[in-house]
């Protein structure tokens, strides 16, 4: 469906300033590390503001970490498929819970760096992600992004599961999302290269849009 990340970025960013013409600026664009990140870049240079991010993480089933059944906002908050949940321990939760923890906050002190925490207040945001298959990670940043003090909130996705993103729909104002694909396995199924974004293009990314 896509090429890669910058192909739909691309696309997205056209969809984006069509559907949103008529509407308020935007302020900044807020994007999920680490795939969202270089689509993040793409949208704010297109769109002519600030880029920045907010870290939620996925919390994985145990054994089966690339499946969500939970996800934890930026200041730990705990966002749960209660359904799922309960055909886990909740000692193996836990420790789950535990590592994500850990991780975030060291993606928060490597990626932010000196940087004071970010400040929504009064802001109109667009977030943005490489797509979304539960839902429940943008569900976790949808919050963190409304406890930085969030006006508006839109979201952008190139790609999405349907039920996820009806849910994710009546948690913000506005989604722009490219293609809701009937047979939806993973985010990664719908681009044709897909390379795990690394901190240390993260970083460089940041870097340059500070500058």
């Amino acid at each position: 469906m896509f090429k890669n990340r910058l192909e739909a970025a691309q696309k997205l960013s056209q969809a984006v300033k069509t559907k949103l013409v008529d509407r308020k600026k935007l302020d900044i664009v807020v994007a999920l590390p680490r795939g969202g990140v270089p689509m993040g870049q793409v949208l704010a240079q297109e769109i002519g503001v600030p880029l920045d991010i907010v870290v939620p993480r996925k919390i994985g089933a145990p054994g089966h970490e690339e499946y969500a059944i939970g996800a934890l906002t930026e200041d730990g908050s705990q966002i749960f498929n209660e359904t799922e949940k309960k055909n886990y321990s909740q000692e193996a939760i836990e420790k789950k819970i535990k590592e994500e923890k850990k991780e975030a906050q060291r993606r928060l002190k490597l990626y932010r760096g000196q940087r004071e925490s970010l400040d929504l207040s009064g802001k109109n945001v667009l977030l943005v992600d490489d797509g979304i298959a539960t839902g429940l990670t943008m569900e976790a940043a949808i919050k963190s992004c409304k406890n930085k003090g969030a006006q508006e909130i839109i979201v952008a996705i190139p790609v999405s599961a349907r039920d996820s993103l009806e849910k994710v729909r009546k948690m913000v104002d506005e989604v722009v999302c490219l293609e809701t694909p009937a047979l939806f396995m993973a985010v990664g199924q719908w681009y044709s290269e897909f390379p795990q974004t690394l901190d240390k293009e993260v970083i460089e990314i940041l870097r340059r849009g500070r500058e």
